[in-house]
């Protein structure tokens, strides 16, 4: 029976979140937690995909694939890699267009150096563009990102928008640049990385809420779940997600890599 298509992701941060995104936790502990998702929760990650036979996208910083070579062979060998900045800065967070792209290009030249081609998807870091970003991903030939959030389950064009505050917000002419949207909703990052200003959830009710997200789904619809090998990588969290796959599968979905979900758009 028709149930959605669904894209599981994973956002393989490794140490360069807490080098590039706020200064103050740059420390050797925050450090180590990174270190953990690219020694032990990426490989956990991928055995788990391997023995389900799970297809994946993976963005990856260049600074990830630059600093842990081995692992992101792997990676490569098995599921699509797609773009989430060198250094893992929010695009808003760039002084400039010129050091935004810089940084994009160093990423695209990372990933080719591992794959031996361009990227074709992208991920924001933190899931924010700039007011330059969209016209960069066009520029550089990207086919679709994954980081905006206008729709819930529907791919859709990105359009350059303009919102001064002190005027009527104009949403803009669609570009090429397909969106394949995500949720904060579906990501496991907030509920279950401890970070200063929150707290944790319980597991068992984030896995909980995705299932009845996807229970809710519209069929022919795209349901991506967002996850970091440094959150999702313990055993006891991947045999959660396990239980959710088992689920999806049972409800008659497929599992697919963004990018080919985006072909379908071509």
């Amino acid at each position: 029976m028709p149930a959605p298509t669904v894209c599981l992701t994973f956002d393989f941060d490794a140490v360069s979140p807490w080098l590039h995104i706020d200064e103050s936790r740059n420390t050797p502990t925050n450090r180590s937690r990174g270190l953990y998702g690219g020694e032990v929760g990426a490989p956990n990650v991928l055995a788990f995909l391997d023995e389900r036979d799970l297809p994946a996208t993976w963005f990856v910083p260049g600074h990830t694939v630059d600093s842990f070579p081995d692992v992101c062979e792997r990676v490569a060998d098995a599921h699509e890699i797609g773009h989430h900045g060198w250094s893992h800065t929010p695009p808003s967070d760039y002084e400039s267009r010129d050091a935004e792209l810089a940084d994009i290009e160093r990423g695209i030249e990372s990933i080719e150096r591992l794959t031996g081609t361009a990227p074709a998807g992208y991920r924001s870091p933190s899931w924010d563009y700039s007011e330059h970003t969209v016209d960069l991903l066009c520029e550089l030939d990207f086919d679709y990102s994954s980081s905006g959030m206008a729709r819930e389950f529907e791919p859709y064009y990105v359009r350059d928008d303009t919102a001064p505050p002190d005027d009527r917000y104009d949403p803009g002419e669609a570009t090429d640049l397909l969106e394949v949207p995500v949720s904060w909703a579906r990501d496991d990052y907030p509920p279950l990385a401890f970070a200063s200003e929150r707290g944790y959830t319980a597991e068992n009710a984030v896995f909980d809420d995705w299932r009845a997200q996807f229970d809710h789904a519209p069929a022919d619809s795209v349901f991506v779940v967002t996850m970091h090998p440094q959150v999702i990588g313990r055993p006891d969290r991947l045999a959660k997600i396990g239980a959710f796959v088992e689920h999806a599968r049972a409800a008659g979905a497929t599992f697919r890599e963004v990018g080919t979900v985006a072909e379908r758009y071509d």
